[in-house]
């Protein structure tokens, strides 16, 4: 969606209009009870992508009737029970939004769905129980009826195609990604690449959520999911890569008294050459040229290695380190355009060998888990649930259980915001508008229409206005609450009821609902952004602590390289909002990626070595983990000095080790994990050198 109303706004809000009105012509048709259901939910499953609007409404489907099923299984035993039931409502809400948090795809809208669906059914009708089940299977024919007319007006209307948006992004993506690595081993420092490093961790994680909709979209020639997630897997290689080789020529270059090696300085200019051909598609898809030049630089990189050997200089483990990260930053760039060949040939047959390869291992992405962001949001809904219905029982109001349903909902809908604060008050803005446009409608307006083509066409003025407004992330906070109270039960009805008395008593209990949430998330939920920083860096020390004391399981070094990526992605606008973003943390986050890609390399090669051989990497691991277990947001713990010695131990070990392969291996990740804990260690000298 764009910021900017334009052409593709007004399409949308046109199919968005028709959608409503069929839903709502069928719905009165029929003569469902609540026809305003069915409205509502057109607007509410509406996106400008065909694939996202089915993917939602499958989702909200599923959510639907698992959150019908539960109000229909809690009621009946509890009802006699207020405050029994209450607690049952409140706990299943902070279950459904627990797990929704944890999940951080655009399927967890299908767990906050089926949490506040049973807020829904059971608030309005709890004075009824007996009618429970008759009351469920009315709102899931409502609903279902708003998803079906929904999908089928955005799915057929000229579809908004989410594999032409993804296959467009990618090709961007793949584009910043050369620049990027072009950018990061120049042999002079480039301007700009702290924000480039960013963008390339917010794509590969954009990637992902648009990923998720494939399965659902239109077109028959949508790229395979599997091709994605191995695009992916090699997007997130660049990263520590291209920062490895930025250090390794800066360590490199201070060696040399300020001066590239002439050799050196030939491979980088003729590698960022090559990234420049590639990304200003010199070379056709599929292009042998292109392969052949990457080929051609790998074994460049490998013929100017030196051999890992005892007697070693510092200087000669740098350029190791640097031909070998070189290398393999190269393939990981021919390995992304060889997956975007397989993406838009649209062909089941891998296009190269390699990318068969690719397509092998998991689908899955592994991603970062905040556990107590998802508490904290969970506990946050429970306690509005909880606190409300005390309020609202103790009250004696009528319509509180409309205002205490709000609440509930707008917390489940915003948990996932590090400040719910700013959407909740967007929503109070939009139900005053729609209070105040109700009004004009339901008592001077609708008096005088007659029949649904007359309602549709007084109708149409302004939701063809806010439908536009509901293209843009700018004004979609005002204009979808707007839209959600002119669906009110006194407006959108079988026949005309002049009942001004329910109509603001529905209203007022909307916006107390609305500022009951607003109170309760600054009461729960405040400090959220410095909290969630905090938390999110704390989760990456913790994730390396534990990785470098597994003993026998093999290092997922792939898994890793995406669980931080994600992080860095999270960090990324949460510390622009907090007014922290000087770099340093993004900058720290990405220096610990790099740790845990050595501490992987470390553990790899300890359990290929004999038991005996291994003890050196096995006390470097151990230090690794207590320095990352001892770290305190905003509090520096210098590293243990006894840690560099173990390293240096460890390197003079293993650099006599009687196997080439093992001593390569173990050099490289050494020296990696020595840089980056100890960048400003003078270089590694031999005992008695």
């Amino acid at each position: 969606m764009s910021d900017r109303l334009g052409v593709p706004a007004a399409l949308f809000s046109i199919k968005c209009y028709a959608a409503a009105m069929l839903a709502l012509y069928v719905a009165l048709y029929i003569g469902l009870e609540r026809p305003y259901w069915a409205f509502l939910t057109s607007y509410i499953v509406a996106q400008p992508l065909a694939g996202a609007v089915i993917s939602k409404a499958v989702f909200r489907v599923i959510g639907t009737l698992t959150g019908a099923a539960v109000a229909v299984i809690m009621v009946p035993p509890l009802v006699n029970a207020p405050a029994l039931l209450s607690l049952a409502i409140a706990s299943w809400l902070a279950l459904c939004v627990y797990i929704s948090l944890l999940d951080r795809t655009p399927r967890s809208y299908m767990f906050v769905l089926a949490g506040y669906t049973a807020c829904l059914i059971i608030f309005p009708d709890v004075d009824t129980p007996g009618t429970i089940f008759t009351v469920a299977t009315l709102r899931v024919q409502e609903i279902l009826l708003g998803i079906a007319c929904g999908s089928l007006v955005h799915g057929v209307i000229a579809p908004g195609s989410v594999s032409g948006l993804l296959i467009s992004r990618v090709k961007a993506m793949l584009r910043d990604a050369e620049r990027w690595s072009r950018d990061a081993i120049a042999t002079e420092p480039v301007a700009g690449l702290s924000a480039e490093r960013r963008r390339l961790a917010q794509d590969v994680t954009e990637l992902h959520q648009l990923s998720i909709h494939l399965p659902f979209d239109f077109s028959r020639l949508a790229p395979r999911i599997r091709t994605v997630r191995a695009l992916q897997d090699q997007l997130s290689l660049l990263l520590p890569l291209g920062a490895a080789i930025d250090d390794r020529l800066t360590e490199l270059t201070a060696a040399h008294g300020g001066t590239v090696p002439q050799e050196v300085e030939q491979l980088i200019a003729d590698v960022r050459d090559w990234l420049d051909s590639v990304s200003q598609g010199i070379h056709p898809p599929g292009s042998a040229e292109r392969a052949a030049g990457a080929q051609a630089l790998i074994e460049r990189c490998a013929a100017l290695e030196p051999v890992a050997s005892e007697g070693m200089s510092w200087a000669d483990m740098m350029r190791m380190s640097l031909y070998a990260r070189l290398a393999t930053l190269i393939a990981a760039h021919r390995d992304c355009r060889d997956l975007y060949d397989q993406i838009i040939t649209h062909s089941r047959q891998p296009v190269t060998a390699r990318v068969a390869e690719l397509l092998e291992v998991r689908r899955s992405r592994e991603m970062h888990r905040d556990y107590g962001g998802a508490a904290r949001g969970a506990f946050a809904a429970f306690v509005t649930i909880s606190l409300g219905c005390a309020l609202w029982i103790g009250s004696g109001w009528q319509d509180g259980g409309t205002a205490v349903m709000l609440a509930g909902v707008f917390l489940a809908l915003f948990s996932a915001s590090d400040n719910p604060l700013a959407p909740l008050k967007g929503f109070m803005i939009g139900t005053v508008f729609a209070a105040l446009i109700g009004a004009v409608y339901g008592y001077a307006i609708m008096p005088r229409l007659d029949g649904f083509a007359m309602l549709a066409a007084s109708y149409a003025p302004v939701l063809l206005i806010l439908g536009a407004m509901m293209a843009s992330p700018k004004w979609m906070g005002i204009a979808l609450p707007t839209l959600l109270g002119l669906g009110s039960p006194v407006l959108l009805s079988d026949h005309y009821v002049n009942a001004f008395a329910s109509f603001t008593n529905g209203n007022v209990a909307q916006i107390v609902g609305i500022w009951f949430a607003i109170i309760m998330a600054g009461l729960l939920q405040s400090a959220g952004v410095e909290r969630a920083i905090r938390r999110t860096m704390r989760a990456g020390w913790t994730d390396i602590a534990e990785r470098a004391t597994i003993i026998r399981r093999p290092p997922d070094v792939r898994g890793w390289i995406n669980r931080m990526l994600d992080r860095i992605a999270l960090l990324a606008p949460r510390l622009a909002v907090s007014g922290k973003d000087s770099g340093q943390p993004l900058y720290d986050a990405l220096r610990d990626l790099r740790t845990g890609v050595a501490i992987g390399e470390l553990r790899q090669l300890r359990i290929d070595l004999p038991t005996a051989d291994s003890v050196p990497l096995t006390q470097v691991l151990n230090g690794v983990s207590r320095h990352y277990r001892a770290l305190v947001p905003d509090e520096p713990v210098l590293v243990d000095p006894a840690l560099l010695r173990d390293i240096d131990g460890a390197i003079a070990d293993l650099s006599a080790y009687r196997e080439a392969p093992v001593r390569r291996q173990a050099l490289l990740a050494l020296v990696s994990l020595r840089r980056n804990l100890f960048p400003e260690a003078i270089g590694y000298r031999r005992a008695g050198a």
